[in-house]
């Protein structure tokens, strides 16, 4: 975390990270084929956002919830909603990344797209916890940064695709 002269304070999630807050914050990463979700309340300033790396992993019920999977990542969501006394409805949901990092060109696709499959997950587990994305911006090659202002609900995305894309 960073103050700032402004009194912004600054969080930059890691993969695997994630924030739930409010007030002057703004939350930033950087994504490959990792993912982000956006929450934000638009009458009481709050969210939050994670940046998840997987789909999900064979966790036991005594393990801590680790952000670095999306399914957890979603249950620190829920987790916190409920904390603030709030529903999935009330939030406007927001989903970043998942680009292709690997594949260039021609070259045939991965046998196991990493990030095709967070991108699916991010949506199968959104709808399944009650959460309606209005924005998504997904897919495609290269990398992502995107900053997220909780006091506003703005969010800045920079997207810088590999090769030929654009």
């Amino acid at each position: 975390m960073i103050e700032t002269g402004d009194d912004i304070r600054e969080v930059f999630l890691q993969p695997g990270g994630f924030h739930f807050g409010s007030g002057r914050t703004r939350i930033a990463t950087l994504l490959g084929s990792c993912v982000s979700i956006t929450l934000w309340h638009p009458r009481r300033l709050i969210g939050g956002m994670c940046h998840y790396m997987l789909p999900s992993r064979a966790r036991r019920p005594s393990d801590p919830l680790d952000g670095r999977y999306a399914d957890e990542a979603l249950a620190l969501f829920d987790r916190e909603v409920a904390r603030v006394g709030s529903a999935p409805g009330d939030y406007q949901v927001k989903v970043f990344g998942g680009g292709n990092m690997l594949q260039r060109g021609d070259a045939a696709p991965p046998v196991m797209d990493i990030a095709a499959r967070n991108v699916d997950s991010a949506h199968a587990l959104l709808a399944r916890h009650g959460y309606r994305p209005t924005v998504s911006h997904c897919g495609g090659r290269g990398h992502r940064k995107l900053f997220f202002e909780l006091w506003t609900g703005h969010v800045w995305l920079a997207h810088r695709p590999l090769g030929g894309e654009g």
